[in-house]
């Protein structure tokens, strides 16, 4: 196939210098992306994000994000929470900001939609079945050379349908990929990266995580498309052609990335 011809000629003052200054300068502020303003206190009491599950599930682990128990019930730390939420959104805004390939897993069969939905509507992958083992430490067998994993793994629950930790978090851990995770009350939040201690059980809750990593996400990739150096940089289709969410295990994901741009079809069959 013909190389198709460039697109818009990049500036001449685009120098390496410049474009990492702008992929780094987010990073020395601490809220760039103004995720604190997303939510309130109060909205996650509404959505029942602090109730917990009995006291006989807690795991020992969770017991410093605990703020009591009513009734035998674990009551969670909500001040906690909204410290937790903040870290998890500002960092996931930088990893979209930086054309990072973001996947959703969740296992729990009432929020399969709504998960693959909000995945969907940011431009991201999602992953609602089940999780076949070496999905990320043995891809380049499974899938071929030139996969490009996930670079973050946000878990709107932590758990399997058994209640067992789920084997992406352990996958994700020996690859070193950065994971954001809902932890409950009888959830074990040691290998997760930034732990977000809610409940994660409910609807109202599970919403709301969505609505916010959803946001989080739109707003990241708006302010990167708003910058004049960065919009040819790793924003178009050929960075994330070689991706992991091409291959078609995740499903019910977006649209392949390479459909369309002549020049990303290229960069894959160059593999």
């Amino acid at each position: 196939r013909p190389r198709q011809p460039a697109g818009p000629a990049v500036s001449a003052a685009c120098t390496p210098a410049e474009d990492d200054k702008l992929l780094t300068e987010p990073l020395s502020h601490p809220d760039f992306f103004s995720v604190k303003e997303l939510f309130t206190l109060k909205d996650l009491f509404d959505a029942r994000v602090h109730l917990g599950h009995k006291k006989g599930c807690r795991h020992r682990f969770m017991e410093p994000y605990i703020f009591g128990c009513r009734l035998d019930q674990d009551i969670i730390d909500l001040d906690q929470t909204m410290q937790h939420l903040q870290l998890a959104l500002n960092f996931t805004a930088h990893v979209a900001y930086r054309g990072g390939i973001i996947l959703f897993v969740s296992r729990k069969r009432q929020f399969c939609h709504l998960v693959e939905s909000t995945a969907r509507a940011c431009g991201e992958y999602a992953h609602t079945r089940y999780w076949q083992g070496g999905l990320l430490t043995n891809a380049h067998v499974q899938f071929g050379p030139g996969v490009r994993l996930p670079d973050l793994l946000v878990f709107l629950s932590t758990l399997n349908n058994v209640f067992e930790p789920h084997v992406a978090i352990r996958d994700a851990a020996k690859m070193n990929i950065p994971t954001v995770g809902v932890v409950d009350t009888n959830c074990n939040p040691c290998l997760i990266t930034y732990p977000i201690p809610g409940n994660d059980d409910s609807p109202a809750a599970v919403e709301l995580y969505c609505k916010l990593f959803r946001m989080t996400i739109i707003r990241a990739k708006d302010k990167r498309r708003h910058m004049p150096l960065l919009q040819f940089h790793g924003t178009g289709s050929a960075s994330r052609a070689p991706a992991l969410g091409t291959a078609g295990w995740l499903g019910k994901g977006p649209p392949s990335p390479v459909h369309g741009d002549p020049t990303a079809v290229t960069a894959v069959e160059g593999l």
